[in-house]
């Protein structure tokens, strides 16, 4: 890791991946397209194929049609898996996946995370889905963000550099913060860290996956190499007992 945990102190302002990071997105998605599988007699398909597969058609979708809604996006997603898996869809089954992001859980330390992380900094969402979406998820997480941003707002998806563009020109704008005081904060390799990297933002890795340890990659798009992160959790708990141990000496 580049920094030591003791630099945590010095940002001002924590911007969060959502899906993967603050929500079990790839239990959700695993839970909605059990439709599907019911529609088709049940067939014997493993999780890991199923998150790899909406991994790549998601990455597709979202590179071809930028400006779609998310729900649009996983409705296209679950045409494209069931078929590409040989399985029979339909536009209400289609429809249902595109409806379940509401239903995704958060992961267990998220919220009491959240709530202690607000204590030392702002929190900010940026994340690739819509509004609406969010919203849905934002109830569950326990917390007022200072900001949120999405797809929908940017008319793009992130690893796209203009998403991590209109994050900082936001911030600096509404609330006056510079580069150096901005921590990204995301589990995915692909969506979060590799393009914030490029633009110059220290990051965080919530490390769910467990990819650090030679785990899966799940739902979230493969790279070639893990890039090296500044600081590296394999949890959100992890990272804000660290952050209250270093606030803590701070003091």
């Amino acid at each position: 890791m580049k920094l030591h945990a003791e630099q945590l102190a010095g940002f001002k302002a924590l911007t969060f991946d959502c899906y993967g990071t603050l929500i079990d997105w790839e239990t959700g998605i695993w839970d909605a397209f059990q439709p599907l599988f019911a529609s088709n007699g049940g067939p014997d398909i493993a999780r890991k194929s199923i998150l790899e597969a909406f991994a790549a058609h998601e990455s597709r979708v979202q590179n071809d049609a930028p400006g779609l809604l998310y729900p649009e996006v996983l409705a296209r997603v679950h045409h494209a898996v069931a078929q590409a898996l040989g399985m029979k869809t339909s536009t209400s089954l289609d429809r249902e996946f595109s409806e379940s992001l509401p239903h995704w859980p958060a992961f267990p330390d998220t919220a009491e995370a959240l709530r202690l992380l607000k204590k030392h900094y702002r929190l900010v969402i940026l994340s690739n889905v819509d509004r609406a979406g969010f919203a849905a998820s934002n109830r569950k997480l326990g917390v007022e963000f200072d900001a949120i941003y999405t797809a929908q707002d940017i008319g793009s998806y992130k690893p796209a550099a203009a998403n991590f563009e209109y994050l900082l020109n936001h911030l600096n704008a509404e609330f006056g913060l510079q580069l150096p005081e901005i921590l990204h904060t995301a589990q995915s390799l692909f969506h979060d860290h590799l393009p914030a990297q490029k633009l110059g933002f220290a990051t965080a890795w919530i490390d769910r996956q467990r990819l650090s340890e030679s785990g899966v990659w799940g739902a979230t798009a493969k790279l070639n190499e893990i890039p090296e992160t500044d600081f590296l959790f394999l949890s959100m708990a992890e990272m804000a007992s660290k952050v209250a141990a270093v606030k803590g000496l701070a003091r």
